[in-house]
């Protein structure tokens, strides 16, 4: 638990709140359902915020779609693999012999809940929870540059351009992994960069929403290493 608010940048004063943040509903009674719904309210309400003030010239269309890009499922997945949240939900045991450490959809509500327990746990400081989620989505709002918020760009295009002005190769997509029934499927693609030493990995619930995460991640990464 220390580990983990270290990497949160948030200390909890009752860390059985932060246990049950993390405790999936597989567990039985005492799990993270209720937190979950209350952090999915506040991180829509905080980055809605945040674009409102960053954006003042688009659209109130363009701050929707940009806002649902920022808040889906596979943003927060990729938060919370970031955070490695893998390592810290509590699962029953048919979801730990399935895998569910590692499937999106239980790490994004892990991560919606535990926005949930630190406003709860700070006495409702949304000041002090605006600061903390800012920080954790700080690498990712390069894709909505003035230019590119403008023209509400697909991350994908994005990053392909970016690597034509440079005259490099193309980014590669490759789907290495698809969980799920044939109605319901998360998808894992790798983004293959030649920049990049090794590829980053998007999740999502069709292909493209899951090449749209990894050309977001390889965009934060190629940000950082010109910095």
């Amino acid at each position: 638990m220390q580990k983990l608010m270290q990497v949160l940048g948030y200390n909890f004063n009752d860390t059985e709140l932060l246990r049950l943040a993390l405790s999936h509903r597989s567990v039985g009674g005492q799990n993270n359902e209720r937190l979950e719904f209350l952090g999915d309210s506040i991180i829509n309400f905080i980055v809605a915020d945040e674009l409102f003030m960053r954006f003042p010239t688009v659209t109130e269309g363009q701050l929707t779609r940009m806002r649902a890009q920022m808040v889906c499922a596979e943003m927060l997945t990729v938060i919370a693999k970031e955070f490695e949240f893998g390592k810290y939900v509590v699962l029953g045991a048919g979801e730990r012999r399935s895998g569910g450490h590692q499937r999106a959809s239980i790490l994004a509500d892990a991560l919606e809940a535990v926005v949930g327990a630190i406003y709860l746990d700070s006495n409702k400081d949304l000041k002090l929870l605006k600061n903390t989620i800012l920080r954790w989505y700080d690498k990712h709002w390069h894709v909505f540059d003035d230019k590119n918020a403008q023209g509400n760009k697909d991350p994908k295009t994005v990053l392909q351009e970016l690597l034509q002005a440079k005259r490099l190769e193309l980014p590669v997509y490759e789907v290495v992994k698809i969980e799920g029934e044939q109605h319901k499927q998360t998808f894992y693609v790798e983004c293959k960069v030649a920049l990049l030493d090794e590829p980053t990995t998007g999740v999502g619930n069709s292909r493209r929403k899951a090449e749209q995460m990894a050309a977001i991640e390889a965009l934060g990464k190629l940000q950082n290493a010109t910095k």
